[in-house]
Order: C-alpha cells, then structure tokens, then sequence
C-alpha cells in the first residue's frame, strides 16, 4: 500500500495509550485545529495477530481525503479469550471520544471500520451501539451513542460461525484453528461466543449505512459477506456493496482491498471515498 500513499502533509500521534498495553494511533490533515469526521480501522489477523501498523498506510490514504484515521490494537487469542477484545474496543471508543478535541475527531461522524476478523469486531461493536438487546445479551454498555455512528465498513469478514463449517481447504483450517484459540473452546459455533459473534442474527433497521465487499476467490464472500450484505438490506439499511463474479479475472484473494496494484482494490478505495463522502462528510 505505501507506494499509493499520497504525498499530503499529516499530522500523526502514534501509539496513544488508552488503557496499560493497548494502543492506537491516529492521523489527521496536517494543521487540523477541527474535528473531522473520524475513521476507527479494527485490524484483521484472525483474532490471534496483526497489528494496528499493517493498516496504518490505508489509513494515512484516507486520512488525506479529509478525515481523522484511528488504527486500533486489541488483545489477541490465545493470551486473551473472547469477548476481552470487545470490552477493550469498546474502552478504546470511551476513550476517544472523552479525548476528542485533542485527537480531532467529530464524535458525530464516527465510522467503524475493520478487515477480515476486523470487520467481525466492527460489526460487533456496531450491533452493540445500535441494539439494545443485544448490547444486554453481551453485558457491556456502548461507549458511542446510535447518533454518533454515521457508517460501517466491512472488508472479507465474519458474520455467522455455524456457516464457517461448510468453509474448506487451508483457509478453514485457520479461521477455525484460531476461533478455538479466540473463543477458548473447540465447539465454538455452539456457545455463547459463537452465537454473539454471529452478527447476522442481530441485524436491525437502526445499522447505519454500511459499505462491504469481498474478493470473489475468497470462500468468506460467498458465505459470510453476501450473506450479510443480503440480511442488512432485507432489514432496509442502506448498503453499498462491491463484489464480483466468480467467473472474475484476475481471482481476487483475501484482503484484496490492500493489494493497490490491483484495479479492483483501487475501484475498492475510490467507492470507500464516495461512501465516506455520501455518509460521513465534513459538516
């Protein structure tokens, strides 16, 4: 992604602690003094790696389109068990918007964000601010407010456990490797964590504006984002989706959207621009 990183001046703070080991850092326009409608990118890695540094090149390419770009860290699997992450996510959104003057961040235009098994936590603590009754279930009272939250943007994610059991090949291996180090238990899809996990059943008119897409030779398109991109639309949220066939040349892999060589990954950042335009615009 670097080469694709526009040449705008930013101004960054790196490594803010919002509570003893857990970080994020934060971009803005170079010479910000106002809050700006704030991107909060949750990284993918499976739930058990990644780091808030392997988004922070797409997060500064957003960030120079006018926005404050928040790349988070959160404990990962096995040292930290579901749901440590969530409750840490939600204390990192406490936190920034108690800091929000100083971190230039409008905290009526926050955007969730995530890749991979970032996109599951984002539409994780998205559910959380939007349902009652499931914010109850999950036993953590929301940091943001539904009026705070303009938009959510999900990128080759995981939204229903019991589906990820007709997922093959190598790439289920490891989704379902590291669900067991994640959820502490081998039967996963039936416990508590694997009901609460899976967003898709939690769906409700009150989801902001949601952008989503997945590479079409990636298994979880076809069995967790269209799915879910489906179940948000018969709910009547508006959706921007953006896949494509599976006959589509070249195949595109697993977190295609960070593969800026590829045209579709560009075709992927510039409709994220119009998204962010339509749905989170500077007041």
């Amino acid at each position: 992604m670097t080469p694709y990183v526009p040449d705008t001046p930013l101004q960054t703070q790196p490594g803010i602690v919002y509570k003893p080991g857990s970080t994020f850092d934060v971009f803005s326009p170079a010479g910000t003094t106002a809050p700006l409608p704030t991107v909060v990118w949750i990284h993918g890695g499976a739930w058990i790696s990644g780091a808030q540094r392997d988004v922070n090149p797409y997060l500064q390419i957003l960030a120079a389109e006018g926005y404050t770009t928040i790349g988070m860290s959160y404990p990962i699997a096995p040292e930290a068990t579901y749901p440590t992450a969530v409750g840490d996510i939600n204390e990192a959104l406490a936190y920034i918007k108690a800091h929000a003057a100083e971190l230039n961040v409008d905290t009526s235009r926050i955007v969730l964000a995530g890749d991979s098994a970032g996109a599951q936590l984002a539409s994780q603590m998205t559910t959380l601010t939007v349902n009652p009754e499931y914010a109850n279930l999950m036993g953590i009272q929301p940091a943001l407010q539904k009026s705070e939250l303009a938009a959510t943007i999900l990128h080759c994610g995981v939204y229903d456990l019991r589906a990820m059991a007709d997922l093959s090949g190598i790439v289920a291996w490891g989704f379902k490797t590291s669900l067991w180090a994640y959820t502490g238990t081998k039967d996963w899809s039936a416990t508590y964590a694997g009901a609460t996990m899976s967003t898709i059943d939690f769906v409700t008119d009150d989801f902001p504006p949601t952008f989503i897409s997945g590479g079409n030779g990636d298994g979880l398109t076809w069995l967790q984002s269209v799915p879910y991109s489906n179940r948000l639309k018969d709910a009547g949220v508006p959706v921007t989706e953006l896949f494509w066939p599976a006959t589509h040349e070249p195949e595109l892999p697993h977190e295609y959207q960070f593969h800026l060589n590829f045209d579709e990954a560009r075709e992927a950042r510039d409709k994220t621009f119009d998204f962010l335009s339509t749905h989170a615009a500077r007041r």
